[in-house]
């Protein structure tokens, strides 16, 4: 009997030792994932130009996000490789995203929508580029991940015309998720100064206002985020780090 009492009360002690319930709460934060978004699309309408997801609004975020140990995947319209703009590989962040053979290869080889499971994701970040305005705001299975992201208490985030994903995002309620939030975006004068604002679809400021955000934004090429309700949105390029710092730090108070 005594033998007996002995070994319930070591695996007792194992069971409930303060350090292995910090290496089991460790290891279940470690395993948590973030989803990104990146277009499908190649060309800026008939002009003949490329595009792709903006490198820079990826690698930046990323940064952030993987050195505070989470895994990211990357899902887009259609699977498979993601066309890129923006290769400045000069920017040493930008090369440390394209020289990562994991990283790399998950890009190459993107998820289709129909092949993601909301439920094994804590955010959803839509990077921007412009090709994101042609194929991710009617997108409906990238609306629906999301969305339940969501309302399962994660974070939906994007930078500078990754927005455009957000536009019809729908909760469970049938109101729009942007609506009656602080959001920003690509603004109209950036859109004018960059001379496509006759080329998108539609112009992101004006679509985000039409589903009821509180539009908020800074000058030109500014770095503006903003965080409501857990959607955080940044305006522009220059956002992008920042918009990976406000998801980090919006998944560390959950975390609490």
């Amino acid at each position: 009997m005594l033998s007996i009492a002995i070994g319930l009360f070591a695996m007792a002690a194992t069971i409930w030792h303060p350090a292995a319930a910090q290496t089991k709460k460790h290891v279940n934060k470690m395993e948590r994932k973030i989803l990104f978004v990146v277009t499908s699309h190649d060309q800026k309408g008939k002009t003949g130009e490329p595009t792709g997801y903006y490198l820079a609004e990826v690698s930046h975020p990323w940064e952030v996000l993987h050195q505070a140990g989470y895994e990211i995947d990357f899902v887009s319209p259609k699977g498979g490789k993601a066309p890129v703009d923006g290769f400045n590989l000069e920017d040493p962040v930008n090369k440390k995203f394209w020289d990562d053979p994991i990283y790399r290869e998950k890009t190459a080889h993107t998820m289709k929508p129909g092949e993601v499971d909301p439920s094994k994701y804590a955010a959803i970040f839509y990077a921007g580029g412009h090709g994101a305005m042609w194929d991710l705001a009617d997108d409906t299975t990238l609306a629906d991940i999301a969305g339940k992201i969501y309302e399962a208490g994660g974070i939906v985030s994007a930078v500078c015309h990754g927005p455009a994903g957000l536009v019809n995002i729908r909760l469970s309620d049938g109101k729009y998720l942007v609506a009656g939030k602080k959001i920003n975006a690509f603004t109209n004068e950036e859109e004018t100064a960059v001379k496509l604002n006759d080329v998108v679809p539609f112009l992101l400021e004006d679509k985000l206002i039409a589903r009821g955000a509180i539009f908020e934004k800074s000058g030109l090429w500014q770095k503006h985020v903003v965080t409501d309700q857990r959607v955080i949105t940044g305006q522009n390029p220059a956002s992008a780090q920042g918009v990976g710092e406000a998801i980090l730090t919006a998944l560390q108070q959950k975390d609490k």
